[in-house]
């Protein structure tokens, strides 16, 4: 199962996205306050804009723009929403989504086509070990794109490994969607408990919320960590609720997937200038087809890398990069920048870590300061010089080390409330 777009040549995905564009420009001057007035401010007539590089005629918008004007970004009245979602607040305040009947059609559109990119068929069975409420849009986009696609869902939600091995044994899911760290959980229940784990049903994992990946798409140390243990094949996703979108890789796992009838990208750089092909930037979308809250140049904060070679499943849309860093998280630290992502991979390398968290404040003038708060099951007095040891050998930065009671972090790190672990807090003003 996939759209015959994706297989296109490039010219035609370019003509195909440019027709849907001007679809898309005529909608959010009918329905649109915020885009409205954005046109009218800054003098733009949506005739102009004709093709994928007239785009740059039109400022960008951002998660401050949503968190301001939430209501102005509605193109239909609240009668017609269906189900109201939020964000995951990790740049700040969680920002109201509404979904029409359309647009959760759309969401299981997206999916479906995600899980096929992967290899899930009809008939399959699938563990979502992820939740589907709390407004959490990707748990009820996971359920309804495995409907669509003909799959079978056990819904056990996230937690308590002791339930996920019984419901695996008990209903043989081929895959599992969840947060790859929750893996290690589940193995380390295993061998205590005897659960013979590495002769059971499952084949994949499609991993969410967390990276999985290098930049040149070999595994991190977090994957490699699991494969060691446990031989299955672990799928890197990329999505967020703004986009309503999926970039999914196929068995090749050489980046997430674009689905041109869904998204239009674009990769800039800190001037909002498109960046040379192989170059980094910052993420930036409009969605095709979305009727509730549609967005046209939303900078999504996340920094990545665009390949454009096809790839060996014969799809020739683009490809992402594993996230390299959100851009409000970029940290400078003694000279050297730094993003969170760097410092989980050295963090995961010790498999003493039971939990941890990095927290960035300012210093009192004014610099970015790391503590890592950390909880271990080593009792050698020497165990935090050697992480420090391994920071600066890594990045040739030593941050703070705060050893902390496992009872205590784990219940920050895991906080109910939140859909993924929090391992990284900024304080800073």
């Amino acid at each position: 199962m996939y759209p015959t777009i994706e297989k296109s040549d490039l010219k035609s995905i370019k003509i195909f996205q440019e027709s849907k564009l001007k679809e898309l420009l005529v909608y959010l001057k009918s329905n649109s306050p915020f885009y409205q007035k954005l046109f009218i401010d800054n003098k733009i007539g949506i005739n102009e804009i004709k093709t994928i590089e007239d785009l740059t005629k039109i400022p960008t918008t951002s998660k401050n723009d949503i968190q301001a004007n939430n209501q102005d970004f509605f193109c239909v009245p609240q009668t017609e929403i269906v189900d109201y979602s939020t964000t995951s607040g990790t740049l700040g305040d969680p920002v109201t989504f509404g979904l029409s009947d359309k647009d959760l059609e759309r969401l299981a559109y997206n999916e479906a086509i995600s899980f096929a990119c992967v290899g899930i068929q009809k008939g399959d069975v699938v563990q979502m070990i992820t939740t589907i409420d709390k407004r959490f849009m990707a748990g009820l986009a996971y359920f309804l794109g495995l409907r669509k696609m003909g799959a079978s869902v056990v819904r056990m939600g996230p937690g308590i490994p002791e339930l996920q091995w019984d419901s695996i044994f008990r209903y043989q899911p081929k895959y599992l969607i969840t947060v790859p760290s929750f893996l290690l959980k589940m193995i380390d229940y295993a061998e205590k408990h005897g659960i013979d784990y590495k002769n059971s049903s499952v084949y994949g994992v499609v991993c969410i919320g967390e990276s999985i990946k290098n930049q040149d798409f070999t595994d991190n140390i977090l994957s490699k960590k699991i494969k060691n243990r446990w031989d299955i094949q672990l799928f890197s996703t990329y999505a967020s609720t703004e986009m309503s979108t999926a970039f999914t890789e196929c068995e090749f796992q050489i980046g997430g997937h674009h689905h041109p009838e869904l998204i239009i990208t674009e990769i800039l750089d800190e001037n909002e200038n498109p960046v040379k092909e192989g170059e980094s930037g910052e993420l930036t979308i409009t969605t095709l087809g979305v009727e509730a809250i549609p967005l046209l140049r939303f900078k999504t904060g996340d920094l990545v890398k665009a390949h454009y070679e096809p790839c060996k499943c014969g799809r020739n849309t683009m490809r992402l990069s594993p996230v390299i860093g959100r851009k409000q998280q970029m940290i400078k630290y003694k000279g050297t920048t730094l993003y969170p992502p760097v410092m989980n991979d050295i963090l995961n390398d010790f498999n003493n870590i039971l939990c941890y968290q990095i927290v960035i404040k300012s210093d009192e003038i004014g610099l970015d300061e790391i503590i890592i708060k950390l909880s271990t099951d080593n009792e050698d007095e020497n165990f935090v010089n050697e992480v420090r040891d391994h920071f600066r050998a890594k990045l040739r930065v030593g941050p703070k080390i705060e050893i902390v009671d496992f009872d205590v972090l784990s219940k920050i790190v895991y906080d109910p409330n939140s859909r993924k672990p929090i391992n990284f807090i900024d304080l800073r003003t």
